[in-house]
């Protein structure tokens, strides 16, 4: 195996992770914004009140990207056998 072929899966593994957890990235981001707004705004200055919205709006996505995620997984694993199968 060449360096090329170990920097073109390494790319393609990094592309994956990046396009599985950029769901839940950005639901963290956005609800954690808000959240920030609505404390500014009310002078609600409680460092825990963030953290319930978070995961509950992360568990939601999670469950409703989990079969868009395990397809992407799914898809870079027999991309990866098929790689192994033709080194040998």
């Amino acid at each position: 195996m060449e360096s090329a072929e170990v920097i073109e899966i390494i790319r393609d593994a990094v592309y994956v992770l990046i396009l599985i957890s950029a769901p839940l990235m950005i639901v963290a981001l956005v609800v954690g914004l808000i959240i920030a707004l609505v404390q500014a705004l009310t002078q609600i200055q409680e460092a825990t009140l963030t953290f319930v919205p978070k995961v509950l709006a992360m568990l939601l996505v999670l469950i409703l990207t989990l079969p868009f995620m395990i397809d992407q997984l799914t898809a870079l694993n027999n991309r990866l056998f098929e790689r192994i199968v033709h080194i040998e």
